[in-house]
């Protein structure tokens, strides 16, 4: 895709993530969120949070209380978002598996994101199943970031070839 993106088509129920804000907005979510690895259920939850910015599907965020003990493990490394700010990551742990640093936090977001500190994300894409109201997910396309892909949220998302300019 070149240029500019034209935003998918609407069905009645469905939002564009061309109709997210930018800078990102973070807001309150209620509803079923469930995260597998290494074939059980590791979280669980009937309430968090999503950050919602421009051209990405929503990123979820867990309290830590969602995670069933054990399977958060510390990770070397941090990150910097230009919103959130420092990110510190998990490696995410069950008998059958480990998913590297596919987890992470803000300890200390930024102004805006405090009722995300401490809560945690998630690579869908390095577990084996999230879902969102039921529904499974499907990983925000190029590996990079961690939204969430749902029926109910039309793109095109950021991470197709050809949207690093978006």
């Amino acid at each position: 895709m070149s240029g500019w993106p034209k935003p998918d088509k609407l069905s009645p129920g469905q939002e564009s993530v061309w109709d997210y804000p930018r800078p990102p907005r973070l807001e309150s979510f209620a509803g079923s969120i469930t995260i597998e690895l290494g074939g059980r259920t590791i979280a669980s939850t009937d309430r968090g949070w999503r950050v919602l910015e421009t051209s990405h599907p929503p990123t979820y965020y867990l309290p830590q209380s969602a995670f069933d003990g054990g399977v958060l493990r510390e990770a070397a490394g941090s990150s910097w978002c230009e919103w959130k700010g420092v990110a510190s990551y998990y490696d995410l742990v069950t008998d059958g598996r480990v998913a590297e640093r596919a987890g992470w936090t803000y300890l200390q977001p930024t102004a805006g994101f405090e009722p995300i500190t401490g809560a945690i994300a998630v690579m869908a894409a390095e577990v084996d199943r999230c879902t969102v109201n039921g529904e499974q997910v499907e990983p925000q396309p190029g590996g990079f970031y961690g939204g969430w892909v749902t029926s109910w949220v039309r793109g095109p998302f950021k991470g197709i070839p050809g949207s690093r300019g978006w």
